[in-house]
């Protein structure tokens, strides 16, 4: 497991059952707590520039839409 993990390992089991699985394993549900705490990290670094290109503090929320935007090519 991830040394202090951000995201409580309840939500992921509850994600991945909302999505349609009727048994979820441990490791499973781990993982995706893993990739989801490595993207958000990616977001929010991104973000961060961004905002500081834009010559502010403050991470907007337009900040957090664009880096995830780009990150994740949605």
């Amino acid at each position: 497991m991830a040394t202090n993990p951000e995201l409580g390992l309840a939500a992921m089991y509850r994600f991945i059952k909302k999505s349609g699985a009727e048994r979820v394993s441990d490791e499973a549900a781990d993982e995706l707590r893993k990739i989801l705490e490595e993207v958000a990290a990616k977001v929010a670094s991104q973000a961060l520039d961004l905002s500081i290109h834009a010559g502010r503090k403050t991470i907007k929320s337009e900040d957090i839409r664009l880096a995830a935007k780009n990150i994740l090519k949605f």
